[in-house]
């Protein structure tokens, strides 16, 4: 599988592990979202805002569209609104795959100039820099999910293979509707 699609693939499965996640949020009582746990940002709200806000830090900095200078401010919520902030985080996700599949194969095996927080210049490979954003992603996913399952929630199943089954079966029952009809 050459670069392109197997970032793809990897967007589509960060989409799928978000609404998994997600879904078993929605078992907790609203306030625990904002209740300190522990996370490096404090609580599940703020750890999922800062998934938004690097996201679009890095998607910035791979687009060649960064300021100059970036300001981000880790220690503030940007998205108080959890409803919201969830369909922002999934509607970005879903904005740069459909950029990303625009891109021409020579990009990911380009390299990407940018600043750093710090105001230094930087320059790194571009299939890097989507494997750290892929895996930033499962990172804070997994802190999360542990203490959403110490908080009662059922102990969301994120594998990759649970993807990959769930693609498995969606795509048995489609080819069970086209045959019926």
């Amino acid at each position: 599988m050459e670069w392109k699609a197997y970032f793809l693939r990897q967007l589509d499965y960060q989409l799928w592990a978000n609404q998994v996640l997600f879904d078993a949020l929605a078992h907790l009582e609203p306030e625990a979202l904002s209740q300190p746990e522990g996370l490096f940002f404090g609580t599940i709200h703020h750890t999922v805002d800062h998934l938004l806000a690097v996201h679009e830090l890095w998607t910035g900095r791979l687009r060649g569209d960064a300021p100059r200078t970036p300001r981000l401010d880790l220690q503030r919520i940007h998205h108080p609104d959890w409803h919201a902030l969830k369909r922002a985080l999934q509607q970005a996700l879903h904005a740069f795959r459909h950029w990303l599949e625009a891109q021409p194969l020579e990009f990911f095996s380009g390299r990407c100039h940018y600043t750093g927080l710090g105001g230094e210049p930087r320059q790194d490979g571009t299939a890097d820099l989507l494997t750290h954003l892929m895996h930033h992603f499962t990172h804070h996913r997994g802190q999360i999910s542990a203490v959403a399952t110490r908080l009662g929630a059922p102990a969301p199943e994120m594998d990759f293979l649970g993807f990959m089954r769930a693609m498995e079966g969606a795509a048995r029952e489609i080819q069970a509707a086209q045959m019926q009809q």
